[in-house]
């Protein structure tokens, strides 16, 4: 009996020890890594962190666009058991507006649990210095660094740059990512279409936590891959030198190297700080901006559409030249006025200009030659140039939200159901009516004229760009008429009686040729004009004609070009010509083609640019 009762109990221990033994080998051998591996999330935390947003430079190493630490709190929402509950004890320490938990709100239904929920950005030390001391009772809420996108010349090149914001959720549908805490997406300016390139790659952070969610410490950080460095052709220097001389004026002003199609200057007025749209701007201030009349959201230099009026001119007569409907010698009369079909077209002088030539119709801004020339060669010839001459279309420029500039046809008004008369064709001579282009066109416009060559206006600068004229296709125009047109502008700045004396250049051997242009936007009456009493600097401001100039310098080798337009600045010949003669002289003796530290590696601050 008692060898029985030993061996029965000699089995049940064996039983016992063999089931103890297979789950120890089961937790140890089969289980153990899977164990493991939960055992070591439930100490720790691992979540991934923005990368830093590629910085942007101008031609001589000046930071315009660069990141500055934020200090923010986060909550990871799986570590916690009642959200709104931690929001509100935070809320007790840091306090919250209505923005703020309306967003907390919005991004707690939409984003992962895994995800960090951002509470409050912009933390102050004495923010930081209090959550640490209630971190206890504020489960899964951590302290982070990121970064936060700082413009050191804020409204200077706001349009340039653009300005970031918070991404959208149609934004994080297409690419997840941009759910990450600190996360901003271009909305403007080279912010936008360069967005691949300064996004850059997130990387990953594993902290250790308590039961309780507290972050205990760092275990391992892998920094993302920040977004590439972006280079400009623009100068701040020179961009703050146009800006000084615009000074309160509503107007734009562009800057181009003739040669290779950089942009130098490129300036909108009024403008924004980029810097009220990185952590949401409210609506007070957004009415503000989009209710104001003198636009400041709008880039005018390259969304700006006016009548290039009688800077259209040159244009003009180099499609006659082309299609053989007038030679330069050729002789039209001017009596001051052009009747056609009942209908009377005035020259901006009462009096006529008599019998003159091409280079005095150029010289003289002289409306009614350009009537009768555009009669002569039709609309079709001058569409053709346009388009040549880079004012009909779209140029490839690095910037969103750009307008094409238009010179229509007969064929192109009916295929949208409009009707073509012989006032239209007259119209365009002067640039007027149906015509409209931008600053931007202008530039690459005089560019062209001044070099005779397809010069393609750009921003994005690259060390090993070595774009010289000879690689530029040439303009499909006769190089005698092309230096027609140049000596016709010549004259206009340069010759006695010519429309703009005020450009002349204060330079020892540097002369410029330019022209004058000046677009109604509000018709003038028959009766009124006629009567010797009509000035328009009566009329309000906003129906006051735009006042335009463009300029090449310096004439014998063409380096630079000008285009600018004040916005009912009434006459370019005293408001839009003596500017940009200002514009072309801190050019010319700043010469910022010469400028290219950026290829040297050179970064230097806001605070560093000086002569």
């Amino acid at each position: 009996m008692f060898t029985r009762r030993a061996l029965l109990i000699l089995a049940v221990q064996a039983g016992v020890m063999g089931t103890l033994a297979h789950h120890l080998y089961k937790l140890q051998v089969v289980d153990g890594e899977t164990l493991k591996e939960q055992a070591r999330r439930n100490r720790t935390s691992r979540r991934q962190i923005s990368p830093a947003r590629g910085e942007i430079y101008d031609r001589c190493g000046v930071l315009v666009a660069g990141n500055k630490p934020n200090w923010r709190a986060l909550v990871m929402v799986e570590e916690t058991t009642d959200l709104q509950a931690v929001v509100d004890r935070f809320a007790t320490i840091v306090p919250l507006d209505e923005r703020d938990r309306a967003r907390i709100e919005r991004d707690r239904k939409h984003i992962r649990r895994y995800v960090p929920l951002t509470l409050k950005e912009f933390l102050t030390w004495d923010d930081v210095a209090r959550l640490g001391l209630n971190a206890p009772s504020l489960p899964g809420v951590l302290i982070d660094v990121g970064t936060t996108r700082e413009y050191p010349f804020k409204e200077l090149m706001s349009h340039i740059i653009g300005y970031v914001a918070p991404p959208n959720e149609t934004d994080v549908q297409h690419n997840a990512a941009l759910a990450l805490p600190g996360m901003k997406i271009g909305r403007g300016g080279l912010e936008q279409t360069q967005e691949a390139t300064l996004r850059g790659q997130p990387g990953t952070v594993e902290m250790e936590v308590n039961a309780y969610g507290r972050v205990m410490g760092e275990l391992e950080r892998v920094e993302g891959q920040p977004g590439a460095r972006l280079g400009l052709t623009l100068d701040t220097v020179l961009q703050t030198r146009i800006r000084e001389r615009i000074g309160e004026r509503v107007a734009s002003a562009v800057v181009m190297d003739c040669r290779n199609g950089e942009v130098m200057g490129l300036v909108s007025t009024p403008s924004f700080d980029p810097t009220l749209f990185d952590g949401g701007i409210s609506r007070t201030q957004w009415n503000s901006l989009i209710t104001d009349p003198a636009t400041p959201l709008v880039d005018k230099a390259v969304s700006g559409l006016y009548p290039p009026g009688s800077t259209f001119k040159p244009a003009v007569a180099l499609a006659a030249l082309k299609a053989h409907a007038i030679t330069p010698s050729e002789r039209f009369t001017c009596p001051g006025y052009y009747d056609m079909g009942g209908v009377r077209f005035h020259c901006w002088s009462r009096y006529g200009h008599g019998s003159i030539n091409l280079h005095q119709a150029l010289k003289y801004s002289c409306d009614v030659y350009f009537y009768q020339v555009a009669r002569r060669c039709g609309m079709d010839a001058i569409h053709e140039a346009a388009v040549s001459l880079g004012l009909s279309g779209h140029l490839p420029i690095e910037l969103p939200h750009m307008r094409a500039g238009s010179v229509p046809t007969p064929e192109m008004r009916r295929q949208h159901g409009h009707h073509w008369n012989g006032g239209d064709t007259v119209n365009a001579g002067i640039g007027q009516g149906l015509v409209q282009t931008t600053p931007l066109a202008l530039a690459t416009y005089t560019s062209r004229l001044a070099t005779g060559r397809m010069v393609q206006p750009h921003l994005v600068r690259t060390v090993s760009e070595k774009l010289v004229p000879e690689d530029i296709p040439p303009l499909p125009f006769a190089k005698d008429s092309l230096i027609a047109a140049r000596s016709g502008m010549f004259a206009v700045v340069n010759e006695p009686q010519g429309t703009a004396p005020q450009a002349r250049l204060n330079l020892p051997g540097v002369q410029m040729a330019g022209k004058t242009g000046s677009a109604q936007v509000r018709n003038v009456p028959r009766a009124l004009r006629e009567s010797g009493h009509f000035n328009s600097m009566n009329l309000p401001w906003q129906y006051r004609p735009h006042a335009l100039f463009i300029c090449f310098a310096p004439y014998d080798n063409p380096r630079y070009a000008v285009s600018v337009v004040v916005e009912h600045g009434n006459a370019g010949a005293t408001e839009a010509a003596p500017l940009a003669a200002q514009i072309m002289t801190d050019t010319l003796v700043r010469d910022p083609a010469n400028r290219t530290s950026l290829s040297r590696g050179v970064v230097a601050r806001a605070d560093d640019v000086s002569e």
